[in-house]
């Protein structure tokens, strides 16, 4: 059946698919999503689909909804079952075929969308994909006449495990406590498989019990209001170290033996010094909000660094256009060219447990190794019209602009050592502020000037949030 643009275009983003469970996606929509999505990889050559879920209540009828499309289309359906997002990018590679992943990530409970990806884990976003299957929904997907797809099951959570476990190497580290949140997703599915194996690990696990009404706090660590348990509970129990990640255990977030957060900044120069160690001149990709003591240390480690937008499908595109061997956000994706290209939170905390353990020092003190600059974390604005306020922020600053680029959203380079980037989300109503600079002080007179241009250039029905 044919459907509206706006009911499509709503749910269908730049990076995925993502609604509220009965108002904008249900089981009828997502059957057709399935339809349209095998109709595409049957056209590039595929035979098969990989599906998996999180614990969200809605996630098991969604996915076999979609299964039901997929097969109608004369694909194939293998069931992974309950896994984490990076779990099924190890199956599309592990099996070489499409996947779809029932998630709504970080979102409340009352959401819930899919993650969606070509053969080997390659990304299919808005340019990639994603258009051409909103248009056969709007258009209404043609039914095929050739014979139905099968539906098998298979358990592919020890392979996981052991193989994120065969790059980086665990063996020789001193005994450590890691405290891990896993805000009742599906990190507490992952975490005993990946990390539970490894002798010099004791777990230290808090809201493990997988429930997709997120009874204790929301599944986003990138809000600091969802670290504070950790924080309090690396403290109570004497850890080394404390790891959160978010619903689909695809980021993960650090906290040190002080209860402190460590930049997933940070985190991207530690894990990007121990890939350049093992391959000296490679790529390592960065976005536009990320620390600029990323691209630095990359240079002086002998490495090449590459500015990317934000977002996930375009720095896997970098990835695979230019053999990058790592790459980080800060939202605390991390991309590694050893896992298909794709993000894993586990790996990347398997590259930080590994950091630590090989030395003796706690990690306030490893990580203080790759801090170089103060920076606000991203301040989210509500406006009514983002253009507006970001020609004022620009007018504000005037003659003090030493550069500007508009790579993704518009990065103002001040030539202080500070900077600032304004861009509006590509997934919520929002304009975003990321600033940094040499001190504490610096960061702060940036974030108060340009959060006093936003709310003067707010208008009356898009009031600053």
């Amino acid at each position: 059946m044919s459907r509206s643009a706006e009911a499509v275009h709503r749910v269908i983003k730049a990076y995925d698919v993502r609604g509220l469970v009965g108002d904008e996606i249900d089981e009828s929509f997502v059957a057709d999503v399935g339809a349209a999505f095998a109709k595409l990889m049957r056209a590039e050559g595929a035979r098969s689909v990989v599906i998996g879920y999180d614990m969200r209540d809605s996630s098991p009828t969604l996915a076999a909804a979609f299964a039901a499309g997929v097969t109608a289309q004369g694909l194939d359906v293998v069931r992974i079952g309950l896994a984490s997002t990076d779990q099924l990018y190890f199956a599309a590679g592990l099996l070489d075929c499409p996947g779809a992943m029932f998630t709504a990530s970080h979102n409340p409970a009352a959401y819930n969308g899919i993650k969606l990806c070509r053969a080997g884990a390659k990304p299919v976003g808005a340019d990639t994909g994603l258009k051409v299957i909103s248009d056969d929904l709007i258009a209404g997907v043609a039914s095929y006449d050739g014979p139905a797809g099968s539906v098998s099951d298979r358990d592919v959570l020890g392979d996981y495990g052991e193989f994120l476990r065969s790059l980086v190497s665990t063996s020789g580290l001193r005994p450590l406590r890691v405290a891990v949140d896993a805000g009742n997703g599906m990190a507490g599915h992952t975490a005993p498989a990946v990390l539970g194996p490894i002798g010099a690990v004791t777990l230290l696990p808090l809201y493990f019990e997988l429930d997709g009404s997120f009874p204790n706090h929301e599944a986003n660590p990138l809000d600091p209001e969802n670290l504070v348990d950790l924080q309090a509970f690396v403290l109570e129990t004497g850890a080394d170290i404390g790891l959160a990640f978010d619903g689909d255990a695809d980021r993960c977030f650090v906290v040190d033996e002080r209860g402190l957060p460590v930049s997933p900044s940070t985190v991207t120069s530690l894990v990007a010094a121990r890939e350049l160690g093992r391959e000296i001149g490679a790529t390592v990709i960065y976005n536009v909000i990320t620390s600029r003591a990323v691209p630095e240390l990359v240079v002086e480690r002998g490495g090449t660094p590459l500015r990317s937008r934000v977002g996930h499908s375009y720095i896997k595109a970098l990835m695979a256009d230019t053999g990058a061997i790592f790459g980080g956000e800060h939202s605390a994706h991390y991309y590694f060219r050893d896992f298909w290209g794709a993000d894993s939170g586990m790996l990347a905390a398997l590259h930080v447990l590994a950091a630590l353990g090989e030395q003796e020092r706690p990690l306030s003190e490893l990580t203080a190794d790759y801090q170089r600059y103060e920076s606000s974390g991203e301040i989210n604005f509500t406006v009514a019209d983002a253009s507006e306020c970001v020609d004022a922020v620009l007018k504000s600053f005037g003659s003090r602009i030493h550069s500007i680029d508009h790579l993704d959203g518009v990065t103002v380079d001040l030539g202080d050592g500070s900077w600032f980037n304004l861009r509006s989300s590509n997934t919520e109503p929002l304009l975003r502020l990321n600033a940094e600079g040499r001190t504490t002080e610096d960061v702060d007179a940036v974030v108060a000037q340009v959060s006093a241009e936003i709310s003067a250039a707010a208008t009356p029905e898009g009031a600053v949030s």
